[in-house]
Protein backbone atom coordinates (compact mmCIF):
# COMPACT_ATOMS: atom_id res chain seq x y z
CA UNK A 1 0.00 0.00 0.00
CA UNK A 2 1.54 3.12 -0.98
CA UNK A 3 0.24 6.81 -0.41
CA UNK A 4 1.31 9.71 -2.09
CA UNK A 5 2.55 12.50 0.12
CA UNK A 6 2.51 16.10 -1.10
CA UNK A 7 6.35 17.06 -1.36
CA UNK A 8 7.56 19.79 0.43
CA UNK A 9 6.92 22.27 -2.18
CA UNK A 10 3.60 21.75 -2.62
CA UNK A 11 3.11 21.62 1.43
CA UNK A 12 4.14 25.51 1.38
CA UNK A 13 2.10 26.63 -1.97
CA UNK A 14 -1.03 24.85 0.37
CA UNK A 15 0.12 26.44 3.24
CA UNK A 16 0.28 30.03 1.17
CA UNK A 17 -3.26 29.41 -0.44
CA UNK A 18 -4.61 28.76 2.81
CA UNK A 19 -3.39 31.45 4.94
CA UNK A 20 -4.63 33.77 1.27
CA UNK A 21 -7.81 32.24 1.94
CA UNK A 22 -7.69 32.60 5.42
CA UNK A 23 -6.91 36.68 5.04
CA UNK A 24 -9.56 37.01 2.80
CA UNK A 25 -11.98 35.30 5.04
CA UNK A 26 -10.90 37.31 8.01
CA UNK A 27 -11.12 40.83 6.16
CA UNK A 28 -14.36 39.77 5.05
CA UNK A 29 -16.18 39.33 8.16
CA UNK A 30 -14.64 42.44 9.55
CA UNK A 31 -15.97 44.24 6.99
CA UNK A 32 -19.54 43.30 7.05
CA UNK A 33 -19.20 43.31 11.29
CA UNK A 34 -17.93 46.92 10.65
CA UNK A 35 -20.72 48.13 8.35
CA UNK A 36 -23.52 46.17 10.39
CA UNK A 37 -21.86 47.90 13.53
CA UNK A 38 -22.39 51.50 11.90
CA UNK A 39 -25.60 50.44 10.72
CA UNK A 40 -26.63 49.41 14.49
CA UNK A 41 -24.97 52.48 15.84
CA UNK A 42 -26.60 54.82 13.50
CA UNK A 43 -30.37 54.26 13.88
CA UNK A 44 -30.16 53.05 17.10
CA UNK A 45 -27.80 55.51 19.22
CA UNK A 46 -27.55 58.40 16.33
CA UNK A 47 -23.83 58.02 16.31
CA UNK A 48 -21.28 55.48 15.04
CA UNK A 49 -17.62 54.85 14.66
CA UNK A 50 -15.53 58.20 12.93
CA UNK A 51 -13.54 55.73 11.01
CA UNK A 52 -15.55 53.29 10.46
CA UNK A 53 -16.14 54.20 7.09
CA UNK A 54 -13.10 54.63 5.84
CA UNK A 55 -12.41 51.31 7.09
CA UNK A 56 -15.05 50.02 5.55
CA UNK A 57 -13.93 50.98 1.75
CA UNK A 58 -10.24 49.99 2.66
CA UNK A 59 -11.04 46.49 3.81
CA UNK A 60 -13.20 46.96 0.11
CA UNK A 61 -9.76 47.71 -1.97
CA UNK A 62 -8.04 45.22 0.25
CA UNK A 63 -11.01 42.36 -0.46
CA UNK A 64 -11.11 42.80 -4.23
CA UNK A 65 -7.23 42.64 -4.80
CA UNK A 66 -6.40 39.69 -2.58
CA UNK A 67 -9.44 38.16 -4.06
CA UNK A 68 -8.05 38.71 -7.43
CA UNK A 69 -4.57 36.84 -5.99
CA UNK A 70 -6.85 33.82 -5.07
CA UNK A 71 -8.32 34.06 -8.88
CA UNK A 72 -5.15 34.40 -10.13
CA UNK A 73 -3.73 31.27 -9.06
CA UNK A 74 -5.99 29.10 -10.18
CA UNK A 75 -6.09 30.87 -13.59
CA UNK A 76 -9.29 32.01 -13.05
CA UNK A 77 -9.24 35.50 -14.48
CA UNK A 78 -11.76 37.11 -15.91
CA UNK A 79 -11.77 36.81 -19.82
CA UNK A 80 -13.69 37.00 -22.53
CA UNK A 81 -13.20 33.68 -25.04
CA UNK A 82 -15.08 33.86 -28.30
CA UNK A 83 -11.80 33.15 -30.69
CA UNK A 84 -10.04 30.50 -28.83
CA UNK A 85 -13.09 28.28 -28.87
CA UNK A 86 -13.29 28.04 -32.67
CA UNK A 87 -8.75 27.45 -32.64
CA UNK A 88 -6.86 24.03 -32.79
CA UNK A 89 -4.85 23.02 -29.77
CA UNK A 90 -1.68 24.37 -30.66
CA UNK A 91 -3.09 27.79 -31.52
CA UNK A 92 -4.61 27.50 -28.56
CA UNK A 93 -1.38 26.82 -26.64
CA UNK A 94 -0.17 29.60 -28.28
CA UNK A 95 -2.67 32.93 -27.84
CA UNK A 96 -2.60 31.34 -23.63
CA UNK A 97 1.41 32.23 -23.64
CA UNK A 98 0.78 35.14 -25.33
CA UNK A 99 -2.12 36.05 -22.68
CA UNK A 100 -0.38 35.12 -20.01
CA UNK A 101 2.90 37.12 -20.52
CA UNK A 102 0.39 39.88 -21.62
CA UNK A 103 -0.90 38.98 -18.23
CA UNK A 104 2.42 39.36 -16.42
CA UNK A 105 3.93 42.73 -17.70
CA UNK A 106 0.97 44.24 -17.07
CA UNK A 107 0.64 43.72 -14.00
CA UNK A 108 4.77 44.13 -13.42
CA UNK A 109 3.72 47.92 -14.69
CA UNK A 110 1.18 48.36 -12.24
CA UNK A 111 3.40 46.37 -9.50
CA UNK A 112 5.99 49.43 -9.99
CA UNK A 113 3.71 51.94 -10.56
CA UNK A 114 1.61 51.60 -7.76
CA UNK A 115 4.90 51.37 -5.88
CA UNK A 116 5.98 54.17 -6.76
CA UNK A 117 2.77 55.75 -5.99
CA UNK A 118 2.73 54.20 -2.45
CA UNK A 119 6.27 55.37 -1.74
CA UNK A 120 5.13 58.78 -2.57
CA UNK A 121 2.15 58.71 -0.29
CA UNK A 122 5.07 57.52 2.80
CA UNK A 123 6.85 60.55 1.94
CA UNK A 124 3.78 62.85 2.51
CA UNK A 125 2.70 61.16 5.12
CA UNK A 126 -1.07 61.56 4.53
CA UNK A 127 -3.35 60.35 7.24
CA UNK A 128 -5.86 58.19 6.18
CA UNK A 129 -8.12 57.29 8.97
CA UNK A 130 -7.78 56.98 12.97
CA UNK A 131 -3.92 57.78 12.35
CA UNK A 132 -3.21 55.29 10.06
CA UNK A 133 -0.94 56.27 7.41
CA UNK A 134 -2.57 56.00 3.78
CA UNK A 135 0.36 54.13 2.55
CA UNK A 136 -0.73 51.53 4.83
CA UNK A 137 -3.54 50.95 3.58
CA UNK A 138 -2.68 51.23 0.27
CA UNK A 139 0.46 48.65 0.78
CA UNK A 140 -1.92 46.19 -0.92
CA UNK A 141 -1.98 47.60 -4.60
CA UNK A 142 2.07 47.01 -5.25
CA UNK A 143 1.95 43.48 -3.01
CA UNK A 144 -0.89 42.14 -5.09
CA UNK A 145 0.07 43.01 -8.72
CA UNK A 146 3.28 41.54 -8.23
CA UNK A 147 2.13 38.21 -6.91
CA UNK A 148 -0.14 37.96 -9.60
CA UNK A 149 2.27 38.80 -12.37
CA UNK A 150 4.80 35.86 -10.90
CA UNK A 151 2.26 34.20 -11.09
CA UNK A 152 1.63 34.92 -14.90
CA UNK A 153 4.91 34.44 -15.40
CA UNK A 154 5.14 30.78 -13.96
CA UNK A 155 1.75 29.89 -16.17
CA UNK A 156 3.46 31.78 -19.29
CA UNK A 157 6.72 29.40 -18.51
CA UNK A 158 4.33 26.13 -18.19
CA UNK A 159 2.92 27.26 -21.40
CA UNK A 160 5.61 27.71 -23.28
CA UNK A 161 6.99 24.02 -21.85
CA UNK A 162 3.43 22.81 -23.19
CA UNK A 163 3.97 24.20 -26.79
CA UNK A 164 7.58 23.13 -27.47
CA UNK A 165 7.05 20.03 -25.36
CA UNK A 166 3.92 19.02 -26.97
CA UNK A 167 2.53 17.69 -23.40
CA UNK A 168 -0.97 16.88 -23.20
CA UNK A 169 -3.18 19.29 -20.39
Amino acid sequence: MTSKKAGFPQNIVMLLQKIEDGILVGLLLLMIFVAVLQIFLRNLFDSGILWGDPLVRTLVLWIGLIGAMVASRNNHHISIDVISRFLPDHLKKLTNLIIYIFTSLVCAVMAYYSLVFVMMERNDGVLAFANIPAWVCESILPISFAIISFRYLLFSFTSLFKLFKRIPQ
